[in-house]
């Protein structure tokens, strides 16, 4: 339990790693806003905190819609008054498909919801870190190992976790005179809604379909519990957690 309260904000907290992320923060003892597109699926995780959840607020929040991102952190500042961590989750992808087949829609929904949305948090979290007393806090971003190494017909999601990287780089450099520091998990298979279907086989880069393992998704908020713990003149600039036996460290 942390000896002084903070105040964490995790998008995408509705589900999956987000809602898991949230409920550890909240079990450490952390005050809470989670933002996701959909509130009922947020006041879920609520109910999940049980008693930790009267130091949580849910607000809807489009990450990609910058009006939506400001509205949000107004939220923080009026019910908390500050905020010590940003846990940058929010994300989608597009459907699986050739590269050429994908619409300019498809594409600009997962640029929307993956890297702008991740930049406008983080710039609004900018503002109110650099203003507050004391100064700085933490951002964690969320890269997935699609931040290095792509799946067949990904290019979207893979882009735009690509980026995510040069995005935590750049925060980590312009937050250092603001206390403000930034690192980026990648996460590999881990056991969420999203990855039921690596039970049932997955496109390998040789073309074939394999099934492949998955990890259990605590290990995945024990590390982000973990990155946020640090005190704010240490950092872990990158870290991967993945499924030990996945095949993403081989040749496809």
């Amino acid at each position: 339990m942390n000896t002084v309260a903070k105040v964490a904000l995790v998008t995408g907290a509705g589900s999956g790693i987000g809602k898991h992320a949230a409920l550890a923060l909240l079990g450490e003892g952390y005050s809470l806003v989670l933002a996701g597109r959909r509130l009922a699926r947020l006041e879920e995780t609520l109910a999940a905190a049980g008693a930790d959840g009267t130091r949580a607020l849910a607000v809807e929040t489009d990450v990609g819609d910058p009006q939506s991102v400001a509205a949000l952190f107004g939220a923080v500042k009026e019910r908390f008054g500050r905020l010590d961590l940003l846990f940058n989750n929010a994300g989608s992808g597009a459907p699986g498909i050739g590269l050429e087949e994908l619409t300019p829609e498809q594409w600009q929904s997962v640029v929307n919801a993956n890297l702008s949305g991740a930049f406008y948090c983080t710039q609004e979290a900018f503002r109110m870190m650099k203003s507050q007393q004391p100064m700085g806090g933490r951002i964690i971003n969320n890269g997935s190992v699609s931040a290095t190494t792509p799946r067949p017909n990904s290019a979207p999601y893979t882009a735009t976790k690509h980026a995510i990287t040069g995005l935590t780089k750049c925060t980590s450099l312009d937050g250092r005179k603001y206390d403000i520091a930034c690192g980026q998990i990648d996460i590999g298979n881990a056991a969420t809604e999203m990855t039921q279907r690596m039970s049932q086989g997955v496109p390998q880069a040789n073309g074939e379909i394999a099934n492949e393992p998955v990890m259990d998704i605590d290990n995945v908020s024990r590390a982000v519990v973990y990155m946020a713990s640090l005190p704010l003149d240490a950092n872990v600039q990158f870290l991967t957690v993945m499924a030990t036996k996945m095949p993403f460290v081989g040749r496809g």
